[in-house]
């Protein structure tokens, strides 16, 4: 993966201050950014720049974020992360059902942005930075070099599903995922071929390794109706 000086970013959103705030927080991590705050400008730097990510707002005048992502979606794969208000579920599942790659609600921090931004480049570009290969929450550790888990600094033993399952929930904490979307991305497979009880099993077995408590988890929360999502 390139380095950080080498990834370009581009911020879309009316908002000055959020624009100003992103701007300061991703160029002292050492990130070029550019900021635009509506959509018309935004594929004029798209067709002329071509952004390695593209952060976008949803509620814009004129052009939403849904319209805008539709749009981009039909020139381009780029990555594309949401940064919304908006943290229903329903925005979040509509979201990510529409094509974008992560969905971040507002207020966030500047670490878990570039986290998110780190775990979503390696999913498009197959290759981890080294500032990113080790999660640490609480006694939890993920070694994502060494595909090892650790509580309490002592290893334990996951399949390679597991682990896969619990790297990609670690990257992406309280983005909630459906089961389908996990058996896509961790499978490589669809309901139509695997089913949705697989998951569901692999994150029981999850829970007896890593919680200290299976009837309370503190990491892997199942969110009702919809599926999990990874508590940090």
């Amino acid at each position: 993966m390139r380095t950080r000086e080498q990834l370009r970013v581009l911020v879309v959103d009316d908002d000055a201050p959020t624009r100003d705030l992103v701007e300061a927080l991703l160029s002292d991590e050492g990130f070029a950014v550019e900021c635009v705050a509506d959509a018309r400008t935004a594929l004029t730097a798209i067709s002329d720049r071509r952004p390695d990510v593209v952060l976008l707002d949803i509620m814009m005048p004129e052009i939403s974020g849904f319209d805008l992502m539709t749009e981009i979606r039909k020139r381009d794969n780029m990555p594309i992360i949401f940064l919304s208000a908006r943290g229903g579920e329903t925005d979040r599942v509509l979201g990510l059902r529409m094509g974008a790659d992560d969905y971040v609600v507002k207020p966030f921090s500047g670490a878990e942005l570039v986290a998110r931004i780190y775990a979503l480049m390696r999913r498009h570009e197959g290759t981890a930075p080294p500032a990113t290969k080790r999660l640490r929450y609480g006694a939890l550790t993920i070694d994502l070099a060494a595909r090892e888990v650790a509580v309490d600094g002592a290893v334990i033993d996951t399949t390679a599903k597991e682990f896969d399952l619990l790297a990609l929930l670690a990257e992406s904490p309280r983005l909630v995922f459906t089961r389908e979307q996990l058996l896509d991305q961790v499978w490589g497979s669809s309901t139509k071929w695997q089913d949705p009880s697989t998951v569901t099993e692999h994150i029981r077995r999850l829970r007896t390794k890593i919680e200290a408590d299976t009837r309370k988890p503190r990491y892997l929360q199942t969110v009702r109706g919809v599926g999990y999502r990874f508590e940090g």
